[in-house]
């Protein structure tokens, strides 16, 4: 943003009958179950959705989009990769014209999604007129805890090993700094030198601590990474030679802390990260 740039939260600028609303809309892993009502609505009463091919395929299924080939429902423009920001810039004009766009992010989109580049790309097209709604979802860390159980009943933090923005040097000074500060640790874009960065947490960390690997949280039979949704337990000493279950982008693994421990019931074994030294009477 620019510098010295005065933040006002008391009046805002009205805006124009004519114009719309972008949206940036977090559908968490992309089924109806994990998606909110708030999700489900502006995507279906929008003019025009943007979204990857996958994400309209759930959507399609799960009939928040009508079939391809209907006359029904919202336009449909396809996202890539390679053409975020010619994308945004064509919302912007779309916003203009006066339909309510739906640009569709995985997860949750302040989670490693897309509302930084819908701001970014507003400051540097001179498009602060255009009105801008972040539609919050659940993002993998949070689902692959529910797996797993209560592994972050305490203190966390997420970490992204990809390194298209940055340098390697900034993620070990963060891995480092989370490892040291007793955070439970959440890698996102795990195909990325996870090896590498399990290395870094064991110099400051137990062997013994409790790990966790999961892919493609809440997609359940949907699953696109591996076979479906899975989650594995191991420890951090043994992570690395858990390659078969580290996929692709729906990976991510948890990294416990000295407190994190396997709990089981009858059906199923999980992790658990107590908020401190609580017991049922604290509570």
């Amino acid at each position: 943003m620019s510098e010295g740039a005065e933040t006002t939260t008391d009046s805002h600028a009205e805006v124009p009958d004519d114009y719309g609303t972008l949206y940036v809309v977090g559908i968490g892993p992309g089924l109806p179950d994990h998606m909110t009502q708030r999700a489900k609505e502006v995507i279906q009463t929008s003019d025009c959705v943007v979204a990857s091919n996958l994400y309209q395929e759930f959507l399609r299924d799960d009939g928040t989009l009508p079939p391809e080939d209907s006359d029904d429902g919202p336009e449909v423009v396809r996202s890539s990769m390679g053409q975020q920001v010619e994308l945004t810039r064509e919302a912007f004009e779309r916003v203009r014209d006066g339909e309510d766009v739906a640009h569709v992010s995985g997860g949750d989109p302040n989670v490693y999604g897309k509302s930084d580049l819908v701001f970014t790309m507003a400051e540097s097209d001179d498009a602060t007129d255009v009105p801008i709604e972040i539609v919050p979802g659940v993002t993998a860390a949070l689902g692959g805890a529910a797996m797993m159980g209560a592994p972050l009943s305490n203190d966390f933090c997420t970490i992204s090993l990809s390194d298209k923005w940055r340098g390697w040097d900034e993620i070990e000074e963060k891995l480092r700094a989370a490892a040291i500060s007793n955070f439970v640790i959440v890698l996102y874009n795990c195909w990325r030198n996870y090896t590498r960065a399990i290395d870094i947490v064991r110099e400051e960390r137990a062997d013994d601590v409790p790990v966790g690997i999961f892919n493609d949280a809440g997609r359940g039979e949907a699953g696109r990474n591996l076979d479906d949704e899975t989650f594995s337990i191991t420890t951090l000493g043994d992570a690395k030679s858990h390659d078969d279950d580290v996929g692709g982008m729906g990976t991510s693994i948890l990294i416990g802390t000295h407190e994190t421990e396997p709990w089981s019931n009858d059906y199923e074994t999980y992790l658990v990260t107590p908020r401190g030294g609580r017991d049922v009477d604290d509570f």
